[in-house]
């Protein structure tokens, strides 16, 4: 009857090391797919925001179009920072291994700036 154990060599180990690697590898590289996917998402509220005030600019409640509108620029500054704060959990339960992800700073910048951008749309919507 065949033996269901590994072997113990250093093949087998360097294979099995590598595999993990390569699975780390990917584990990150979701981790960064998922945060982009997240900023696309934040970028698309932005978006729909500008959206409304161009559908509804000749409405006799534009108040109520811009509080709507706004409602949109909010969730895209929530949607950005809860992105980068998920992309930093995940990459603090990967730094015990040897992966190299995006740096915590690199995520949160673009958080910050996408949140600027999208301050200021919310500002020229209410000024417009």
């Amino acid at each position: 009857m065949p033996s269901t154990e590994l072997p113990n060599n250093p093949d087998a180990n360097d294979l099995a090391d590598t595999r993990t690697a390569w699975a780390e590898d990917r584990t990150v590289l979701a981790n960064e797919r998922t945060f982009a996917g997240w900023m696309r998402t934040g970028m698309a509220c932005i978006a729909l925001a500008l959206g409304l005030k161009a559908v509804f600019k000749d409405t006799d409640h534009l108040m109520l179009a811009k509080g709507v509108a706004e409602i949109f620029i909010v969730v895209a500054i929530l949607i950005f920072w809860s992105a980068a704060q998920k992309c930093r959990q995940a990459q603090s339960r990967m730094k015990d291994h040897d992966v190299e992800a995006q740096p915590h700073k690199r995520m949160t910048w673009l958080a910050a700036i996408l949140t600027v951008g999208a301050f200021a749309t919310g500002v020229i919507l209410w000024l417009l």
